[in-house]
């Protein structure tokens, strides 16, 4: 008896994302939430019966559904509820949304005690030349605690009453691998970077379990919008609040998204006392790896650098966590399979991770972890094959590096900023890229960080042309295996998910331009018409 597809999508390009099989095809059938088979129409057509639901394509791109490699989701759905200054071109306009938000308390009758959170505050972006102070926020908010995110959140700005209900002050000793801003005085300015930013965390009222499934269920629908199928979570709270939240949504039936959770460090003792391993779990929510920072972040001049910042020569960043320390945790997440996930900006930072996981594959011998390096922004070029030769993978966001071209020129220089983003290189290098956005630090969007990636160019077209390091662009295929199928590998679900092959899960979307053939600057003009997950339709346009 001849299988019957349910869903049946015909006429148009299909992208398979497949590297050990035909990359093109016609048609794509679906049955039971699964690839029942790609090819031509004319081949695929006896499978469609009085059931299937037939989707014509009219000359339109099928790619498998993306996955979203570097998130934040938590905070991503929190931030709606929250002081978002993102778009704020002043440390003027910041306040102001801050009076805002402290006058609409007062008229809600809104407990005047409770804190007032929220971020995306960037001075290089600001037209005032205001730095950001706690004075400031004290004008509007001279009571109540306020504190804000940065944008690249490595670094908090509180007011005054933040300060002292976290007993911080003049007296209150440096932190290792982070910073306490001073004032010539002595006392705080209110800005805490890096592991200083703990003084602020413990204190601070955290959403409750409830809050943030109710946030969570709310954001999803805005994922699938974008073709967004499935994300790597990329950290969590000691109290595992993430992956609560997951499992809790995933109990009611109402996770319909697929999630890779990854362990923050903190929490490496009570995973390796319960057996964890990387890959438990199933299709919908699995345990990733172990999440560990070598540096800080290229805005706050934090991220570990081997040689001091342009213009500042006493600069040269944050080690967040010691070289050694790194190394301890490596090898005891390693030892007892956990793969690693490891932050590392700065060329500094990026050699010390390389090196600790140099150790660690000499320890693993054959039995090869999925170990990634998050954001690769800066490295050396002694160092940049080593990626490939330690079979790393370089987990990189392309709208970073078009949002922060002018800040790595300033910071780093002409010289560092050829080895900065360097996508191309890695690539023809043999290591594998997965993309994501670190969101809400940037735009969820897949589609933007794919013409970030094959343009080097932002939206208005600077810097012009030829783009930013023009060098490292990449191609359309190249930039959409990053968002689709080597995220299923980093995550070891290139078996089941990844690309349009048969027998893999049904995750797709469909865009309403070729992006493959259109000027690649048109590639922001295209939006996502349909997005299929397990064989469902979740989203049409």
């Amino acid at each position: 008896m001849q299988l019957q597809a349910d869903l049946f999508l015909t006429g148009g390009r299909v992208y398979t994302a497949d590297p050990a099989g035909s990359r093109w095809a016609e048609a794509v059938a679906v049955r039971n939430g699964r690839i029942l088979a790609t090819g031509q129409d004319a081949d695929l057509r006896e499978l469609c019966g009085a059931q299937t639901e037939v989707v014509d394509l009219r000359g339109r791109l099928l790619l498998p559904g993306f996955t979203e490699s570097h998130i934040h989701f938590i905070e991503l759905a929190l931030r709606v509820s929250e002081v978002d200054v993102t778009h704020a071109t002043s440390a003027g306009e910041v306040v102001e949304a801050v009076r805002r938000r402290v006058q609409a308390d007062r008229s809600s009758h809104a407990d005047q005690s409770a804190w007032i959170q929220g971020g995306g505050w960037n001075p290089s972006i600001w037209t005032d030349g205001i730095a950001p102070h706690r004075v400031l926020l004290d004008e509007v908010a001279p009571d109540v605690p306020v504190v804000l995110d940065s944008k690249d959140l490595h670094g908090v700005w509180a007011n005054t009453a933040a300060l002292r209900r976290a007993s911080i002050g003049k007296e209150t000793p440096d932190v290792a691998g982070g910073v306490i801003e001073r004032d010539g005085t002595g006392e705080p300015t209110g800005i805490l970077r890096e592991n200083a930013t703990e003084l602020l965390s413990r204190v601070i009222p955290t959403p409750d379990l409830a809050e943030t499934i109710k946030a969570v269920r709310a954001a999803i629908p805005d994922l699938w919008r974008t073709g967004i199928v499935a994300i790597h979570n990329a950290n969590d709270s000691c109290d595992a609040l993430s992956f609560r939240t997951y499992q809790a949504l995933k109990q009611q039936g109402e996770l319909r998204l697929r999630v890779l959770q990854n362990i923050p460090v903190c929490n490496l003792p009570h995973a390796l006392g319960l057996g964890l391993r990387s890959g438990l779990g199933n299709a919908w929510l699995r345990i990733g790896a172990v999440k560990m920072f070598a540096d800080g972040a290229l805005g706050s001049q934090t991220a570990n650098m081997l040689q001091p910042y342009e213009n500042e020569p006493g600069k040269w960043g944050v080690a967040a966590t010691d070289p050694e320390e790194l190394l301890e945790h490596a090898l005891a997440a390693s030892g007892a399979g956990l793969a690693l996930i490891i932050h590392a900006i700065g060329d500094r930072a990026n050699r010390d991770v390389l090196d600790v996981l140099a150790e660690v594959r000499r320890r693993e011998g054959n039995r090869v972890l999925r170990h990634r390096i998050e954001h690769v922004q800066c490295i050396h070029d002694d160092d940049l094959p080593r990626l490939a030769q330690l079979e790393v993978i370089a987990s990189v966001q392309p709208i970073h590096a078009t949002s922060d071209m002018i800040i790595v020129d300033r910071h780093w220089g002409p010289q560092r900023a050829r080895g900065a983003y360097a996508f191309r290189r890695l690539l023809d290098s043999g290591a594998h890229l997965v993309f994501g956005s670190d969101g809400p630090i940037e735009p969820h969007d897949p589609l933007i960080g794919i013409h970030a990636a094959v343009t080097r160019r932002r939206a208005d077209g600077t810097p012009g042309p030829d783009g930013w390091q023009p060098q490292e662009r990449i191609s359309v295929a190249e930039a959409i295996d990053a968002y689709t199928y080597w995220p299923a590998y980093v995550a070891d679900e290139e078996s089941y998910r990844g690309s349009i092959t048969a027998g893999k899960v049904a995750d797709l979307v469909v865009l309403s331009e070729d992006i493959f053939s259109i000027d690649p600057m048109r590639i922001l003009d295209a939006r996502v018409d349909l997005t299929v997950l397990g064989g469902k339709v979740v989203w049409r346009s």
